[in-house]
C-alpha cells in the first residue's frame, strides 16, 4: 500500500494542514498470485474517511492501529483528517473544521487521488471524539456516506453547558479545555446532530447504516446508550454493542477496525 501524508494550505482552517491518505497498490499478495493489471486506469477507491479523537492527530490511526493493512486487503482508500481538539466544528471566530472536513477535505482528497464519488463507495468512521464528529457530518450530510462507524463515542446534545476537559493532572500547568461544539449558538443547526437526526426523518432522506459500538467498562457508555435510544425512536438503520472487558483504549479501536472492514464496509 501507498501511505502518503500530504500538506497543502487549507482556506477553512486559514493555515497549512496535513493529512494522511492510504491508497492500495501492488501487493506481496498480488505478486504471489501473479496478478496483473493492478493500476487499472480510470479506477476509483471506495474510501473511508477515518477520524480521530481528542488529544489525536491525523497520524494516530497509523501508529495505533494496524489500518494500512487492513485497507490493502480488502481495496478501500482511508483518509484521516486532522481535528486539533475542535469537535469537527466551525468556529464562528476562527478555524472551521466541521466544514473542512465535509467540504474542503473531500474535493482536495479527490483532487489528488482516484477516490470514488459515488455515495456507496464511501465510508465514514470515527473514535471518542471521532465518533463525536462522524456521528454530527453523517446526519448533516446522510447523501455522502453509505456507512457509519461509531467506536466509543456518539455526539452531544446542544445544551449550552461547555464539555470541559482537564487531562494530565491537577496543577495549575496542565492542559485543560473544552470540545467545541455544544454551545448555544449549534442549536438548531446543521451541526447540532440530534435537531438533523429528527430533520433527516421528517423529509425522509435516504439515511446511511450506523454502527455504534462501545467497551462496557468505557466512560462514555451512558452517552451511547442515549443515542442508542434516540436512533431507535427514530427509527434509523442502527446497529449497537457493547463488548465486555473493553475500556476506552487502542486495542479495542483495532479489533473493531479489522472487523468494520471484514464486514460493515462490505
Amino acid at each position: 500500500m501507498a501511505v502518503i501524508h500530504t500538506n497543502f494550505l487549507s482556506k477553512s482552517l486559514g493555515r497549512q494542514v496535513s493529512f494522511n491518505a492510504i491508497i492500495p497498490t501492488f501487493s506481496i499478495e498480488d505478486a504471489f498470485n501473479q496478478k496483473e493489471n493492478v493500476y487499472t486506469p480510470n479506477k476509483k477507491f471506495k474510501t473511508l474517511w477515518l477520524l480521530h479523537g481528542f488529544t489525536g492527530d491525523e497520524n494516530d490511526y497509523l501508529m495505533y492501529t494496524n489500518v494500512a493493512l487492513y485497507a490493502q486487503k480488502h481495496q478501500i482508500a482511508v483518509i484521516m483528517p486532522p481535528a486539533c481538539n475542535q469537535g469537527y466544528s466551525d468556529d464562528p471566530n476562527g478555524a472551521k473544521h466541521f466544514s473542512f472536513v465535509t467540504k474542503e477535505m473531500i474535493e482536495v482528497a479527490r483532487f489528488l487521488f482516484p477516490l470514488s464519488d459515488s455515495r456507496e463507495d464511501n465510508f465514514l468512521a470515527g473514535l471518542s471524539m471521532g465518533a463525536l464528529g462522524a456521528m454530527k457530518i453523517s446526519l448533516a450530510y446522510p447523501e455522502l456516506y453509505s456507512k457509519v462507524l461509531l467506536m466509543s463515542g456518539c455526539a452531544m446534545g446542544v445544551t449550552g453547558q461547555p464539555y470541559s476537559v482537564k487531562w494530565f493532572g491537577s496543577s495549575d500547568d496542565s492542559y485543560s479545555g473544552y470540545i467545541m461544539g455544544n454551545e448555544m449558538h449549534y442549536k438548531d443547526t446543521i451541526e447540532d446532530a440530534y435537531y438533523m437526526m429528527k430533520k433527516n426523518k421528517d423529509e425522509n432522506k435516504v439515511l446511511p447504516d450506523y454502527f455504534l459500538t462501545i467497551g462496557s467498562q468505557d466512560y462514555l457508555l451512558d452517552r451511547c446508550r442515549t443515542a442508542k435510544e434516540r436512533f431507535e425512536s427514530h427509527q434509523y438503520p442502527f446497529r449497537y454493542e457493547e463488548v465486555d472487558g473493553y475500556g476506552h483504549n487502542w486495542d479495542f479501536w483495532n479489533l473493531k477496525l479489522k472487523e468494520a472492514f471484514e464486514t460493515f464496509f462490505k
